[in-house]
Order: C-alpha cells, then sequence, then structure tokens
C-alpha cells in the first residue's frame, strides 16, 4: 500500500492537503495529529467519504523519540506499506518581538518546524531512497522567505527549513526524489484567525486572504509525477505580497 503522510494534518492547511491528496491520489493518506484528537478523527472521516484510505497517528513531530517509536510501530503493523509522500505540514507561532522573547518560546518553534522536518523526514529517507521514488513537500512561510516582525523564531525556523529543502533535494535527486517548500502568506485558517483581515489585505496586491484549498492545490501538483522536473524550489503562495 501506498501511502502519503501528513504532519499537523487535522486542521487549517493540513487538513485541506489530506482532503486534495484523497480526491487526486490513489494514496493511502496517513493523518499525523499532536493532542487534537478530534479534528484528526474528523479529518479522516470526510477523506474516507471522497473514497480514499485513511488513518490517524499520533506523535509530537518535535520529539525524535516520540516519532521513531509512532512510526516504528506504525511501520511494523504495516509492513508491505510504503511512504511515498511526506508533507511536513506541523508548525506553530509564539509570536512577539526579540527583545522580549522566552527560551521556551524560541525552542518550541524552532523544534516543530525544523526538528519536526528532521525527525520525521530522516525515518523515511533510506526506505525512498532504496525505492527510488519519493515526493517531499515542507510547508514554510512567507516569514521564512523575507522574514517578518514578531516572528523572529518563526521565521528562523522556517528560513533553516528552506536551506534544508535546497541541500536535500540535491542529495536525493539521482533517486526520483523531489524535495520542495511551499511558503504561504496570510491564509484564512484558525491560525489566522486573530489577525485583522481587513487591515492586512491592503498590503495583498489579490486583495484578500487566501484559503487553505488553494494552498492544497498547489501540494497536490508537487506530491504528483507530473511535477518531476521540479526539485529544490521554494513556491511562494501569497497574493503577490512578496514574490
Amino acid at each position: 500500500m501506498k501511502c502519503a503522510l501528513i504532519t499537523g494534518g487535522s486542521r487549517g492547511i493540513g487538513s485541506a492537503i489530506c482532503k486534495k491528496l484523497a480526491a487526486d491520489t490513489d494514496y493511502h493518506i496517513l493523518i499525523n495529529y499532536q493532542s487534537n484528537r478530534e479534528a484528526a478523527e474528523q479529518t479522516c472521516a470526510e477523506v474516507i467519504a471522497l473514497g480514499a484510505t485513511a488513518e490517524t497517528i499520533q506523535f509530537n513531530v518535535a520529539v525524535f523519540e516520540d516519532v521513531k517509536s509512532a512510526l516504528t510501530k506504525w511501520q511494523e503493523t504495516n509492513p508491505d506499506s510504503l511512504v511515498e509522500v511526506i508533507v511536513n505540514n506541523a508548525g506553530i507561532t509564539r509570536d512577539g518581538l526579540f527583545m522580549w522573547m522566552s527560551p521556551e518560546d524560541w525552542n518550541n518553534v524552532v523544534n516543530t518546524s525544523l526538528n519536526g522536518f528532521f525527525n520525521v523526514t530522516n525515518f523515511f529517507i533510506q526506505k525512498m531512497l532504496r525505492n527510488k521514488y519519493g515526493r517531499i513537500v515542507n510547508m514554510v512561510s512567507v516569514s521564512g522567505v523575507k522574514g517578518t516582525a514578531g516572528q523572529t523564531n518563526y521565521s528562523a525556523a522556517k528560513g533553516a527549513v528552506v536551506a534544508a529543502t535546497k541541500a536535500l533535494a540535491q542529495e536525493v535527486a539521482k533517486r526520483n526524489i523531489t524535495v520542495n517548500a511551499v511558503a504561504p502568506g496570510f491564509i484564512r485558517t484558525d491560525m489566522t484567525s486573530q489577525l485583522d483581515e481587513k487591515e492586512l489585505v491592503k498590503m495583498i496586491p489579490v486583495n484578500r486572504f487566501g484559503e487553505a484549498e488553494e494552498v492544497a492545490d498547489l501540494v497536490s501538483f508537487l506530491v504528483s509525477k507530473k511535477s518531476s522536473y521540479i526539485t529544490g524550489e521554494v513556491i511562494n503562495i501569497n497574493g503577490g505580497i512578496y514574490s
């Protein structure tokens, strides 16, 4: 069974990606979540309603041992399953000015986005190399490309994943594995629900926030066979706010 693993797949962009891949591909969808079991089960039900197969898998991407033990257990239970697609989507924000930032807010954000990318991708990369096929998509952010005031921690974490994307892409390209990053701008999700949309749209040339489904469409293309000559790229999807 060929599988696609989406981290942070229970809500927002992650949930939209799970549903889009259910509609567009034949993959068995692995929906990772950390704490919100109810949301993960809801996404799972919606994926199955679209005619795909799916399951939820709980682990905290930021904790290496947690990731390793959950994925090892899953692999042992499903020895014939092959993860061909990884979407590293899990991320958190702990915004605030750098001068007042606590070590916890720095470490939690960096651990989730950057170490989360390492912990999950590293588990599967040797299997992908042996299989000579894979699609890795890292969700980054406009913050990681241009930097955003009040998000030094998030910008640092996402910027590091951008650089890792470019480096890993070169290492694995000969084995038909592509590694790309998707950098959303302002997308309407729980994460942006507290923002002042009326004020912020003035900065966005297309004059609106994006929808999670629009990001999911791009991810769906990048995990398909059609994108096989695109690797090491960071694709901005932000309504022209930074391009």
